[in-house]
């Protein structure tokens, strides 16, 4: 894969729209970083009730790698124990160009007579580990659409970037709305995430999401939600994200998830809880997340709708992206539901959560 900058995709500071820049004979101008924060208080980024739901892409940027007298790398990366501050830590790189120090591939698998709705990308890391980043480059990335070349991508909102809990840690995020919705099914591939390799204590962690909301209506009328902000939860508390007026009905379906760093395995005292009106949470867990070790360094998909990713590893040493199911724990109806990401051990951080509900009008 070529590394191009023509077209460049450049998002808008402070908005949600992608102009496309022809820009065959020579580079762009450099366009100045979006502005940052050291937290951002979470809120709804999109909303929509029709008929279809969302769908999420995601890989890591950075892995282990094996040196004398550390653990198994592979046997961590394959599902073993062990936390990415075990371990020399380096850049995930699967394309051909020798322009890229990472990148990684995931599959947007849209059903078929879907249209996208909304698209965005996350991306974060840590910029403090054996080196030290430039956070000047937190705010932009390479995309590259199923088949095409990379096209780079500017934030189009406020980056979260905060040093704490040991980390140097920021999260980005833009508009790939038109691109998606254009390109649809297939690996979209990410490169050029901004985080640092090396070993430190608090260890080497990064990747991207990418979350599709879309339309279809072969599928049941849903409420979708999709939020986002940028906050420690070890240190910051809880964060919780309200669906209000949803009026789902008895028994709905859907999904629900989260896009969470620096979640290590076996540090429990960490759950995604579901709280619908007056009763009492309910902990949200799959087989890839324990109820109480959901920041356990996954990047899980439904059994239903399972995702490719290269590479794809069953241990993602410092990088979370879950889906859970919620058949079965709407059991009434009701016009609330609260999700709710908490860690008591786990030094944290959160930037997405997502959810698409069955609903009626």
């Amino acid at each position: 894969m070529r590394h191009s900058l023509a077209p460049l995709l450049r998002a808008t500071v402070g908005t949600v729209a992608l102009a496309v820049l022809w820009a065959p004979s020579a580079p762009a101008a450099a366009a100045p970083p979006a502005p940052e924060a050291p937290g951002i208080t979470f809120g709804r980024r999109y909303h929509a009730v029709q008929h279809g739901g969302i769908v999420r892409a995601a890989n890591v940027s950075i892995t282990c790698r094996t040196t004398p007298g550390a653990p198994s790398c592979s046997a961590a990366q394959s599902g073993g124990r062990g936390k990415n501050g075990d371990f020399d830590m380096f850049y995930v790189d699967v394309d051909d160009d020798p322009n890229t120090y990472n990148s990684s591939q995931a599959e947007v698998r849209l059903p078929a007579g879907a249209r996208v709705t909304y698209a965005r990308l996350y991306w974060g890391g840590n910029l403090r580990v054996g080196e030290q980043k430039p956070p000047e480059d937190n705010n932009r990335v390479l995309i590259a659409e199923p088949g095409g070349k990379y096209k780079e991508l500017l934030a189009d909102t406020v980056v979260g970037h905060r040093v704490a809990d040991g980390a140097d840690a920021f999260q980005a995020s833009a508009d790939v709305t038109k691109l998606v919705r254009e390109s649809g099914s297939g690996l979209y591939t990410v490169a050029q995430v901004n985080v640092a390799a090396g070993k430190s204590a608090a260890g080497a962690w990064g990747g991207w999401t990418l979350v599709v909301a879309y339309e279809n209506p072969a599928e049941p009328l849903r409420d979708i939600a999709i939020w986002d902000g940028f906050a420690p939860l070890k240190s910051r508390g809880p964060q919780e994200m309200r669906l209000d007026n949803p009026r789902f009905p008895a028994n709905a379906g859907g999904i629900a998830g989260f896009v969470a760093y620096n979640g290590d395995r076996g540090t429990t005292g960490d759950s995604f809880t579901l709280t619908v009106g007056q009763d009492r949470p309910v902990a949200l867990s799959n087989s890839a997340n324990p109820a109480n070790d959901v920041l356990n360094s996954t990047i899980g998909d439904l059994p239903s709708a399972p995702s490719t990713r290269v590479p794809s590893y069953a241990h993602t040493l410092g990088y979370d992206s879950d889906v859970f199911d919620l058949t079965g724990r709407l059991p009434r109806t009701g016009d609330r539901m609260v999700l709710r990401l908490s860690s008591q051990q786990d030094t944290a951080w959160t930037g997405v959560f997502f959810a698409a509900v069955d609903t009626q009008r």
